[in-house]
């Protein structure tokens, strides 16, 4: 018994004849007559009284409306076979930093899911060197981060720089100075970022080629976050331009004079997964399309 088998019985029943179930079907009609005989072989009763007039037997009926879902089921369960390996259909699982994971990701996710409503999305929010782990793991399909320490494993595409800038309280002493270099910087307390941050290292780089690390410093978790503890007056921040539209009351932005911090951004995946299928490839070339064009 199969789909095509179920189809023509329904068509019979529909049309009450073979001969119109077998034009509908484009078979021949003892192909129909083949099907039928086979079917009721297999179930080993008789479904169909043929005479002048097609009746169905008591099993015929029973068949037929309990076949009538059967058949809806299978040609659906067809639909999102095909809708999957079109990549039209299906489950992806990413993982995403701070600041793409609140001010970037929404809204692309919202016109990827408008134009692929059948593909449904799940999102972890994380560090680079978590995502990392969770790729090689299985446990994301792919990941939106900074570039990580690269392996043989994982493949890292990068799309834009994110761009880094000074934001400081108003009242602050160095919002007097035209320009602030990196050695006012080591005289005031900088906020910082959790220790396994990849934008607190690449602060900390920039920091120590120039000589100019400060003793102190106060530790915030949360990249995005940091703008809040600035505006309380607790001390400066480098922050992702991106945060602040817009800029904290009470609050000014400025940029260093003597150097320019940013971190590449781009799209990770294990590298024997690339380049991705499906419906994970779709939403990539989605997010690489949107990242880029801004």
């Amino acid at each position: 018994m199969d789909l095509k088998t179920l189809k023509t019985f329904q068509l019979i029943v529909k049309y009450g004849s073979f001969n119109r179930a077998a034009e509908e079907m484009n078979y021949a009609q003892s192909t129909v007559t083949m099907q039928i005989q086979k079917l009721e072989s297999d179930l080993g009763i008789k479904l169909i009284e043929r005479g002048k007039k097609i009746t169905l037997t008591e099993a015929g009926r029973m068949f037929h409306e309990q076949s009538i879902q059967i058949v809806k089921n299978m040609e659906l369960l067809q639909t999102n076979m095909t809708d999957l390996q079109l990549g039209e259909a299906g489950n992806i699982r990413i993982g995403v930093t701070e600041p793409t994971a609140s001010y970037r990701l929404p809204s692309i996710l919202e016109k990827f899911i408008t134009q692929f409503p059948k593909i449904r999305v799940s999102v972890e929010f994380a560090n680079t060197p978590v995502l990392s782990e969770r790729l090689l793991k299985g446990e994301i399909d792919f990941a939106l981060c900074s570039e990580p320490d690269l392996g043989s494993e994982l493949y890292f595409e990068p799309l834009f720089k994110e761009a880094f800038v000074l934001l400081m309280p108003e009242n602050h002493p160095l919002t007097e100075k035209s320009d602030i270099t990196l050695d006012d910087i080591r005289r005031v307390r900088l906020l910082i970022t959790s220790a396994t941050c990849p934008y607190r290292r690449k602060l900390e780089m920039v920091l120590q080629e120039s000589g100019n690390i400060g003793s102190d410093t106060m530790e915030i978790g949360s990249m995005t976050a940091l703008k809040y503890y600035v505006e309380r007056g607790l001390g400066i921040a480098f922050v992702p331009e991106i945060v602040l539209n817009p800029v904290p009351s009470g609050t000014i932005v400025r940029t260093m004079s003597d150097c320019h911090i940013d971190m590449t951004f781009g799209i990770l995946c294990k590298t024997s997964e690339y380049p991705l299928s499906s419906a994970s490839s779709k939403l990539y070339e989605f997010i690489k399309q949107d990242l880029i064009e801004k």
